[in-house]
This record gives C-alpha cells, sequence and structure tokens, in this order.
C-alpha cells in the first residue's frame, strides 16, 4: 500500500563549499533585507542556492522579471556545468542541529501531489494545516515554470508516537553525502543516503501508519479518510507545485503526465514527536478599534467569563490584563475561537490585526490608543492532527515551529523538467 511519500532522484552539488552552498528558506527574515544582503556579500562568487531561489524579501521589487529569468538561467547553467551528483530513486536521511543543539531528524524524499489539497475541508491524505493565502501563490507559480530545478524548504508532519519510520534511521544502513556547518547560527546538518533495507522499513512503516481502522481507533474517530501528513513549515511552496502541476494537465489534455517530474515536490517529513520541535503561539495586536465595544461583543460571542474551561486567553488594553475563559468556543482551540470573533468583527467594524511572537512587544503595542492584544497559551503538539481532521485547517498563524535560523536550509535539488 504506497502512501504519498516516495524515493526521489536526488541531485546533490560535489567538490564545492556546502557552508556557502546552503542558505536558509526564501520566505524567512522578509522584513530584514540587510540579511539577505549580508548572505549575498559572504557568498560572493561561490557556487550557492542563493542564486537558484528568490528570497521573498524581493517579491514587490520592480526588477522582479528579470530576477526570475536569471533563476532560470543559473539553474540551467548549474545542470549544464555538471556539479551535481545524482542519486537515482533515493531517500536522505537528515540530521539537523538546531540553533539550540537539538537534533531535528528528518527524510527527505518526495510528496505525489496527487494526494494533495490545500483547500480546507480536504480529505487527502497530505493536508495544509493553516488556511492557505490563494493570493501568495501566482508569484511562486512565475518562478517554478520555465525552471529546470526545485529546491524544497517543505517540512511534513507525521503522527508517530511510536517512533517507527524516521527515528530508526538512525542505526540503519546508509551512506554520509554530506556533514557541515549552515551559515548564520543555523547549526550543524548531516545527510545521508539510506540502503535499500532502510528506505523498505521507512516505506513499510508509513504503510502501518497509513492504516484506516488504526487511524480512526487512534483518534477516537470513525468513517474519517486518513490523514498521515500534516503540513508543518512551506505549505504556500507545496501548494505552487501543486497549482503548476494542475495547469500543466490543463495545458495538455492529450498527454499522460502520471510520471511527469512535476507531479512530484521534494519535500522532508519530521515525526511531530521529535523533542527539537516546538511549537510557540503567535499572538494578536488589534490597532484603530473601539476597544471597550470589542471586548464587549467578544464576551457575549464567546460567552467570556473567569469561569475555567478548556479555552482561554488573556487580553491586554492599557496597561491591564485579563484571562478570560470561553464559555462558546467556536473552534476546536483557542486561537481559532480567538481569530473568528476577530475577523468577523474588523470586516464589519474596520481596524487591523497583526501576527507577534514576543509577550514584550504586544504589551508595548497594547499600550497605544485604540489597540488591544491577546495573548495564547502555546499549542500542545498532540492537538494539531485532531484539529485538523475535524476543523479541516487551523486559522492562520496558530503556531510557530522553531526560529528562523533553525527553518530548513536549501541543501537538495531536483529537476522537474522533462
Amino acid at each position: 500500500m504506497a502512501t504519498a511519500f516516495k524515493a526521489a532522484d536526488i541531485l546533490l552539488p560535489k567538490n564545492i563549499d556546502m557552508n556557502k552552498w546552503a542558505v536558509v528558506a526564501c520566505d524567512q527574515y522578509t522584513g530584514q533585507p540587510e540579511y539577505w544582503k549580508r548572505v549575498e556579500d559572504y557568498i560572493k562568487d561561490a557556487k550557492s542556492t542563493i542564486s537558484l531561489i528568490l528570497p521573498e524579501v524581493y517579491l514587490e521589487e520592480k526588477d522582479i522579471s528579470e530576477r526570475i529569468e536569471k533563476i532560470h538561467e543559473n539553474m540551467k547553467n548549474a545542470l549544464s556545468e555538471g556539479i551535481f551528483e545524482e542519486y537515482k530513486s533515493s531517500l536522505i536521511y537528515v540530521e539537523r542541529t538546531q540553533s539550540d543543539g537539538r537534533v531535528r531528524q528528518g527524510i527527505v524524499g518526495v510528496i505525489d501531489l496527487e494526494e494533495y489539497d490545500y483547500r480546507k475541508g480536504s480529505t487527502s491524505s497530505v493536508r495544509a494545516t493553516e488556511a492557505t493565502v490563494v493570493e501568495r501563490i501566482p508569484p511562486r507559480v512565475k518562478i517554478r515554470t520555465g525552471a529546470e530545478l526545485e529546491l524544497p524548504h517543505i517540512m511534513i508532519l507525521i503522527d508517530d508516537e511510536g517512533k517507527t519510520v524516521v527515528e530508526p534511521c538512525e542505526t540503519a544502513e546508509k551512506t554520509a553525502v554530506y556533514d557541515f556547518d549552515l551559515m548564520e547560527k543555523g547549526g550543524h546538518i548531516k545527510g545521508y543516503v539510506l540502503g535499500e533495507k532502510a528506505k523498505a522499513g521507512v516505506f513499510s512503516a508509513l504503510d502501518k501508519l497509513n492504516d484506516n481502522k488504526a487511524f480512526n481507533e487512534k483518534y477516537g474517530i470513525s468513517g474519517y479518510p486518513t490523514l498521515l501528513f500534516a503540513m508543518g513549515d512551506g505549505n504556500h511552496s507545496l501548494a505552487t507545485a501543486k497549482e503548476y502541476y494542475e495547469r500543466l494537465k490543463a495545458a495538455n489534455p492529450d498527454k499522460d503526465l502520471s510520471d511527469h517530474p512535476a507531479r512530484y515536490a521534494l519535500a522532508e517529513i519530521v515525526n511531530l514527536h521529535s523533542p527539537a520541535l516546538q511549537f510557540e503561539a503567535i499572538y494578536r495586536i488589534v490597532t484603530g478599534v473601539d476597544t471597550n465595544k470589542l471586548m464587549a461583543e467578544m464576551k457575549e460571542k464567546l460567552s467570556l467569563s473567569d469561569t475555567p474551561s478548556e479555552q482561554s486567553f488573556t487580553a491586554i488594553c492599557n496597561g491591564n490584563e485579563t484571562k478570560y475563559y470561553v464559555g462558546k468556543p467556536t473552534s476546536q482551540l483557542s486561537v481559532g475561537s480567538l481569530q473568528d470573533f476577530l475577523d468577523g468583527y474588523i470586516e464589519r467594524n474596520g481596524g487591523k490585526i497583526d501576527y507577534i511572537h514576543g509577550k514584550d512587544v504586544v504589551r508595548q503595542l497594547a499600550a497605544q490608543d485604540n489597540s488591544i492584544g491577546f495573548i495564547l497559551d502555546d499549542m500542545k503538539k498532540s492537538e494539531l492532527f485532531p484539529t485538523v481532521i475535524k476543523d479541516g485547517a487551523l486559522p492562520r498563524k496558530t503556531f510557530s515551529m522553531g526560529h528562523a535560523e533553525d527553518k530548513r536550509f536549501y541543501v537538495e535539488c531536483r529537476k522537474i523538467s522533462e
């Protein structure tokens, strides 16, 4: 019983400085152009993935078309210059030492896009965990259209409490293919091509997790399609790959594209139960509103009180901090009930929501006129899969999975054109 995760023909560079080759995911440091300038100055003319991606900090630049053309040219040159070694039908086991010293284990392969649907209410085996902002997809499709290579910063989670898929690779037969420090406090990374026995073990363990009867029993539900892969990071990149593949099919209705490389997207699967994975809450600050009116309506809508219940959050306004418990939740999570209300209130009354990581920043911003902040508890990892199964997707900006320097760095590549 094959799952959506498969072996891939993976390209790795050879005989180059890997520290300069690998750069962090393009959707990081979007408000810090100085970070990307520093990276470019450090790399200079060395072979690097910086020449094969478009950091999103530049998405609004006037020369965006020229940048994309240059990326496509760089991909062609990299292939023609023979800088890659190809590992056919392979899985790469990754050990990433994060900035906090913890080691995050994962396996790089491909996801079958036929089994992925990012729309809310999806019942596919690969699903988005947060709402997908469709407006963010077209600019990325422009980059993928005409590209000969893909580089993944996609991280997909599996709920493998028994640690049967990724963790056994640590002691399995494998061959080391890279081992180096990452730039900009990114930690260290090691990669190994798994042997045939280890590869078979990965697929066998995924098959067992994919058993629908066991899946429903595990979550105490009945009749639900199996959710095996839940997006961790890079959902918009996977959605872009899906959109490009669907457009390719639509443009070639008489052509069999079942084996086309664009049907797949390179990704890393990681166990939700890895001690290295930490979920951190993302807080809300609402500005430009009548805070008294907002709170009055929220108290009524959500039946807020000081009587303890499963959902709660703290409101901060004019220097006062008050913890409220939700009596009438509208979602599986506190953040969902809060976000549902705020979205509706702002649509009717105006105002703006910003998403903040630090509590002190929320307190500072909430001290301004017509502003109110909301602090939430960190989401429990055990809540992720049940919420996606029952609610379809989490509210946007529900949680952050690690700090920017610990996000995926681009190392592996794959051909996506025939």
